[in-house]
């Protein structure tokens, strides 16, 4: 009893020093108003321009992104064995909530790009109702190809609280972008007079109880797989350094708010391993703690869960916005990352910036993990014997 106490604590502690550590930097940082501009305004507003496209820059991290992919591609250069899959699961017919969230979908879709007010004001709320729909699709298709098994149908406790971490979650990482002057921002909450700005927080609200669910529905459904998930099962085993990590993690939320742009990056790296290394510390599995087995499908399968439900979120963000047409979605936003804000193909997320949801992807995880210690819920995500 005493030392779940103590670990919940050190949990405690860790995301408390992470929130203020930033802030009393900013003391320093801005001496004449201790805080960022643009500092809680919320939904966050633009705030200055960042630097221009810096060709240096744009190159280093363009040739690790390139590593990334090759190593995604190609595992078994550097190090991976072939393993043989488990037991493709028999499948079962697309359950009711498929059909129910694909017309949802579909109808909010269409909503949000026709900017269309027969429905009255419900075209200013059709982004998270999309959302919905589309979770439960994947949850659908999730059922059909794991044979009967779904966060929906098998854990909805799992699944409901997972919206409830999303919540608090996702506004914890909106907290950080306020450090980095605004890595993205939301221009349309000034331009819909039909909304109040109360109601358009209680919009964002909402919207943000989609971010972990979606994620998650991939990762359940990717783990549908047995070969894809064979693929990364036996690699190096690679133990990380937890202490480090979490010394590493504060002293770069210290060091963003005297450098934003320079460290913009940091946003989306200080809280994964800072949360990641509290939690290896107090013993907490996370998926690090496979990788240090050779284990590295857990890590990999939710990175690449967050990075294939980040296109959806992009092309649908794109396409909500129109240079002519009536603004109807105050969830619009636009990113602003200094040096590679370039090459935008249907999208406003530049080309190297999607790079950035396979970290977020393992970060939306261990936020979960870590929350799942402090208020005590089950955070298994898959069935029984089939891991976390």
């Amino acid at each position: 009893m005493f030392a779940a106490a103590t670990t919940r604590s050190a949990l405690v502690m860790t995301i408390l020093a992470m929130i203020l550590i930033p802030l009393i930097s900013s003391w320093f940082a801005y001496p004449s108003t201790h805080l960022p501009p643009g500092f809680g305004i919320f939904p966050p507003q633009f705030v200055e321009d960042p630097p221009g496209f810096n060709l240096i820059v744009f190159v280093v991290i363009a040739l690790l992104e390139a590593a990334v992919a090759i190593f995604l591609l190609f595992p078994q250069w550097f190090g991976f064995k072939p393993v043989a899959p488990s037991p493709q699961p028999v499948q079962r017919a697309l359950p009711w909530w498929f059909w129910a969230g694909m017309v949802v979908t579909l109808f909010f879709w269409w909503l949000m790009l026709a900017r269309t007010t027969p429905f009255g004001d419900l075209v200013y709320y059709a982004f998270t109702p999309m959302w919905w729909g589309f979770i439960f699709v994947l949850d659908g298709l999730t059922f059909r190809y794991a044979g009967g098994y779904s966060l929906f149908a098998s854990r909805p406790k799992t699944f409901l609280i997972s919206a409830a971490v999303s919540l608090g979650g996702w506004y914890f990482f909106e907290y950080f972008d306020y450090f980095a002057l605004g890595n993205w921002y939301y221009p349309n909450t000034d331009d819909i007079p039909a909304l109040s700005h109360a109601k358009i927080v209680w919009i964002f609200l909402f919207a943000y109880t989609t971010v972990w669910p979606a994620i998650f529905e991939w990762y359940t459904l990717l783990n549908a797989f047995p070969k894809f998930v064979a693929r990364y099962a036996q690699g190096p085993a690679l133990s990380l350094p937890a202490k480090p990590m979490l010394y590493l993690s504060f002293v770069l939320l210290a060091a963003v708010p005297f450098w934003p742009y320079p460290l913009f990056w940091a946003m989306w790296i200080a809280p994964l391993i800072g949360i990641s290394a509290i939690l290896i510390m107090r013993g907490i599995w996370t998926p690090f703690t496979d990788v240090a087995k050779g284990n590295w499908s857990p890590v990999l399968l939710m990175a690449l869960s967050a990075i294939i439900n980040g296109l959806f979120w992009e092309v649908w963000n794109y396409g909500s916005a129109h240079p002519v047409l009536p603004v109807t979605n105050p969830n619009y936003w636009v990113y602003d990352i200094p040096y590679v804000n370039v090459i935008h193909i249907y999208v406003e997320m530049p080309l190297l910036g999607f790079a950035g949801y396979l970290p977020f992807g393992v970060l939306a995880w261990v936020i979960f993990l870590w929350a799942g210690k402090v208020f005590g819920f089950n955070t298994d995500l898959l069935k029984s014997g089939q891991g976390h």
